[in-house]
C-alpha cells in the first residue's frame, strides 16, 4: 500500500516518526488533498446503497449519490440484484430519480426514452433506425462492481480492496449473531450536511478518550467500561449498560424497557457496539436495532452524513419503547458530537495547528493515520504542497 510521492521523494523516511502523531490540520481544508483522496480513498472503497429489504420485488430500486456518481441497483426479474452507474448512454441523462421506487419492468430515461431491462441490457430505442452502424449490446448500462454482506449491498467504483467480508475481518461472526440479513428498515435514509471535513466525523466516530468528556448520557449508561480496539480494516467501540438505573429518564426508561433478546449471547443482551469499516462506513449495533452512518465528503469542509434504522421485526410494546428511547439517547449524543466536530474543525484551519500527538491508547487513530500516510503520502507533510498538487 505505501507509495512514495513525486513531489516529496523523502516522504517515506519521516514516516517512521510521526507514529504518535495524527494527520496534519491542513488536510481537513485542503481542495487538493479531497482530489486525492477521491483517487486513493474513495473510488476503491465500498459504499453501503441498502439493504435487501430496500428492494424485495422486482423493479425495486435504491440510488447512491457519491463523489459525483449516481449509483443504482435495482432488483430484477429473476430476484437477482445487479448495480449500475445511472447514467443513460445516449445523452448521459439520469435515467431514475430519487432515492427509491419501483421502474416496472425497465429502466427508461425521461429525455429520449431508451429504456433498458433490469439485467442493464439496452430494450428499446426510439427512432433506432436513424442510427447508423448501430449495435444495441454495445450500449447497455454500465455495470458496477457490488458485494452483498450481511444483508447490505455494498459498491465500489473500482477495484482495489479486499471484499467486505474480508475487510471486517474477526467482527463478521460478531455480527452474525444480529441477524443481519433478516433486517428490515425503520424509516428511511436522511441525510444530514455538516459543515466539516469528513476525516473529522470518521476521526471523531473512533475516538473514545473523549466519552467520558462530552457525553455524559453515554458515561451514565456505561460508565468507564468503553472499549476500543482496531483490526486492518476496522475498528471495534464498545460499551455495556450498567445495572444501575441512570438518573436521566430516557435513559433509565431504556434500560427498563429493554426487553430479553433470545437470539442474542448473553453477553451481547446489554451491549452497544460500533464498528467503522474502512474509511467511511459505519454500524451502531444495539440489541434493539442497527444503525448504519456514512460520512460522504462533498467539499473540504462539507459532509453529508446518510444514515438509516434497521430492526428485526418485533412487536413486543417494550421493544416499540426501546427504540424510540434510544433515539431520544442517541439524538443528544448526536448534538454533542456536532458541535465538537465542528470545534476542531475550526481550529484545524489555524495556522498555529500542525500534527497533534496520539496517545498509545488510541489505537484506531492511529490505524487511520498510519494508512492514510500510505495512501498519500503529502500527508505527512506539516503544512500544503503548491495548489495543484492533488490534481496531478
Amino acid at each position: 500500500m505505501s507509495a512514495v510521492s513525486p513531489l516529496h521523494p523523502d516522504l517515506d523516511q519521516e514516516s517512521a516518526s510521526q507514529e504518535g502523531l495524527g494527520l496534519p490540520g491542513w488536510i481537513y481544508h485542503d481542495a487538493d488533498y479531497l482530489e486525492a483522496e477521491k483517487a486513493a480513498v474513495f473510488r476503491p472503497s465500498w459504499q453501503i446503497v441498502c439493504h435487501l429489504s430496500d428492494i424485495p420485488e422486482p423493479g425495486d430500486f435504491h440510488t447512491l449519490e457519491y463523489l459525483g456518481e449516481s449509483i443504482v441497483v435495482v432488483r430484477g426479474e429473476d430476484r437477482a440484484v445487479r448495480a449500475f452507474h445511472n447514467v443513460c448512454r445516449h445523452r448521459a441523462s439520469r435515467v431514475v430519480d430519487g432515492p427509491k421506487g419501483n421502474c416496472g419492468q425497465r429502466l427508461t430515461c425521461p429525455y429520449h426514452a431508451w429504456s433498458y431491462d433490469l439485467e442493464g441490457r439496452l430494450a428499446g430505442v426510439p427512432n433506432r433506425k436513424a442510427f447508423e452502424d448501430f449495435h444495441p449490446s454495445r450500449h447497455g448500462l454500465k455495470a458496477v462492481e457490488h458485494e452483498v454482506c450481511l444483508g447490505f449491498i455494498f459498491i465500489r467504483l473500482e477495484p482495489g480492496l479486499p471484499s467486505v467480508r474480508e475487510m471486517l475481518g474477526p467482527y463478521h461472526a460478531e455480527l452474525e449473531h444480529y441477524r443481519m440479513e433478516e433486517l428490515q428498515p425503520l424509516g428511511r435514509v436522511t441525510l444530514r450536511e455538516r459543515e466539516v471535513n469528513w476525516k473529522n466525523v470518521s476521526d471523531n466516530y473512533s475516538d473514545s478518550l473523549h466519552i467520558t468528556v462530552a457525553h455524559p448520557g453515554l458515561t451514565r449508561l456505561f460508565g468507564a467500561s468503553y472499549g476500543l480496539e482496531a483490526a486492518p480494516w476496522a475498528d471495534k467501540m464498545w460499551g455495556r449498560l450498567r445495572q444501575s438505573p441512570s438518573d436521566n429518564w430516557s435513559e433509565r426508561r431504556y434500560q427498563a424497557f429493554l426487553p430479553d433478546v433470545a437470539h442474542l449471547p448473553d453477553d451481547r443482551k446489554q451491549l452497544w457496539t460500533y464498528f467503522k469499516l474502512w474509511p467511511n462506513v459505519a454500524f451502531d449495533v444495539y440489541p434493539d436495532q442497527i444503525d448504519f452512518m456514512q460520512f460522504l465528503p462533498v467539499s473540504p469542509t462539507r459532509t453529508v452524513l446518510r444514515e438509516i434504522a434497521y430492526v428485526l421485526p418485533d412487536d413486543r410494546r417494550e421493544m416499540r419503547a426501546a427504540r424510540y428511547l434510544n433515539w431520544r439517547v442517541n439524538r443528544q449524543v448526536n448534538i454533542e458530537d456536532k458541535t465538537l466536530i465542528e470545534r476542531v474543525q475550526a481550529g484545524m484551519a489555524s495556522s498555529s495547528y500542525g500534527m497533534g500527538p496520539l496517545s498509545k491508547n488510541e489505537v484506531a487513530l492511529r490505524s487511520f493515520t498510519r494508512r492514510m500516510r500510505a495512501l498519500i503520502p503529502e500527508s505527512r507533510l506539516e503544512s500544503a504542497p503548491p495548489s495543484g498538487w492533488g490534481r496531478r
